[in-house]
């Protein structure tokens, strides 16, 4: 939580610099973005290959622990797209990329960012990845937050699925607590999955 706070402050200091010294500051700093988003990828697969717990999620993995992470997938498509026709300033597809960062909200937001720069200008391209950013933070907040109320209305892999992919690290206390200790390897299989989904699924929808 105080994670997602900092991260709330850092956002709104951005904006405040950006009003008062936009210009600026824009000169210096365009192309810092693609170099932090090389290292976010980097990241990724540092975390990935460092977790030493793999061999034995081999060893847990089931048909239900990977069609987990297609069932969040295609919900989190189905109602983003939704949101495509709600929204009329925003296309599906831009929503679905939104979606698509599933709670990794630094990657997905940069990479947002980076994408739409090419093909929709700066400012769309800010707006978007300010969207991305706090969607996201606001999806790994309810994932800790509402894991009781998801397990109680629509059973215990609720908890994994609404937690996208910070079902891994930082909602895991949550969905063992409320789910069960028999769920920590099929949410941290889930989020390693998702994990690995955001810069293949944003690219594709970032049109």
């Amino acid at each position: 939580m105080k994670t997602n706070i900092i991260v709330v402050i850092c956002f709104v200091a951005g904006i405040a610099c950006g009003i008062f010294f936009g210009d600026t500051l824009m000169e210096h700093i365009e192309g810092i973005p693609i170099y932090i988003l090389y290292a976010l990828l980097f990241q990724v697969g540092l975390n990935l290959g460092a977790n030493t717990e793999l061999g034995s999620l081999k060893q847990s993995m089931s048909p239900i622990t990977l069609m987990l992470p297609a069932f969040t997938m295609v919900g989190t498509l189905l109602f983003t797209a939704l949101g495509g026709f709600l929204l009329s300033s925003w296309s599906s597809f831009d929503c679905m990329a939104v979606g698509c960062g599933f709670g990794y909200y630094s990657l997905s937001s940069i990479l947002i960012m980076q994408l739409k720069e090419v093909s929709s200008g700066i400012e769309i391209a800010s707006q978007l990845g300010a969207i991305a950013l706090l969607a996201n933070v606001m999806r790994e907040i309810l994932g800790m937050l509402g894991a009781p109320l998801y397990v109680s209305l629509f059973g215990k892999f609720a908890s994994v699925s609404a937690a996208g992919s910070p079902s891994m690290d930082v909602c895991l206390p949550m969905i063992s607590r409320y789910s069960g200790e028999k769920f920590v390897p099929i949410a941290i299989i889930h989020g390693i999955v998702l994990d690995m989904s955001v810069p293949i699924l944003v690219p594709l929808l970032c049109q």
